[in-house]
Parts: C-alpha cells; structure tokens; sequence
C-alpha cells in the first residue's frame, strides 16, 4: 500500500498595486488563491483585496512549511521584495488562468513567463 505524500505551500499575496502582501500556508494552493480570489474567507486578506499570488514555495512537510512561513514572517518588508524580486521580477500572477483553462497548461504558461523574464533582465 502506498501513501500519497503531500506538498505544502508557503505562497505571498499582494493587491493590484503591489502594495500590501500576505504570507500563507496551504496544502492545496489552487484552491487557497481560488478562495482568495473569490473573497471565501474572512480576515486580512478579504479586507486588503490581497488576490495576486506572486511567490510560493513548496515542502514536503508541513514542519518545514511551518518554520518557513514563520522566518518569511518576521523579514523585512524590503528582503520579502528581494526574495519575489528573483522569482518572479515583474510581480506577475502566478495563479493568472489558473480557473478558466487546463491548470497545468497555465501553470507551464506562467512559469515560462518568469523565465523570460529573468532572461531578459540579464541581457
């Protein structure tokens, strides 16, 4: 008998503006944005109309998660906008297609666009 083994999901949310962010932790990071997107879930994020994913990280435990959603935390504002910066240089939605087309064929989509990008930075 085989276990599945689960990802967790550290993930930053921004607003339109990129002015305020959020930092979560989820098992499940297309339905999470997808309750954010939708404004599902009271709280900080509804309030802030934090709805654009911009970064995420994946573990195998939910104890690294955990410790790692606590470091992000307690950064800085401006380390949290170096560590997205690297990711994903133009705050571009990561989560962008994700419910109106094949989620995989999106989420290939969007990665290749952060790879373009950071090509083109380095040019």
């Amino acid at each position: 008998m085989s276990m599945k083994n689960k990802t967790y999901y550290v993930y930053i949310l921004t607003n339109y503006k990129n002015k305020t962010l959020y930092i979560g932790l989820t098992n499940n990071l297309e339905r999470r944005i997808y309750e954010h997107k939708n404004e599902l879930i009271e709280g900080f994020s509804k309030r802030y109309k934090l709805k654009k994913l911009i970064y995420y990280e994946e573990f195998e435990y939910i104890r690294d998660a955990l410790v790692r959603e606590k470091q992000l935390k307690s950064w800085h504002r401006e380390w949290k906008l170096n560590l997205i910066k690297n990711m994903n240089p133009k705050f571009c939605d990561l989560a962008e297609g994700w419910y109106n087309e094949d989620p995989e064929a999106s989420l290939k989509r969007v990665q290749d666009r952060i790879q373009d990008d950071r090509g083109s930075e380095n040019v």
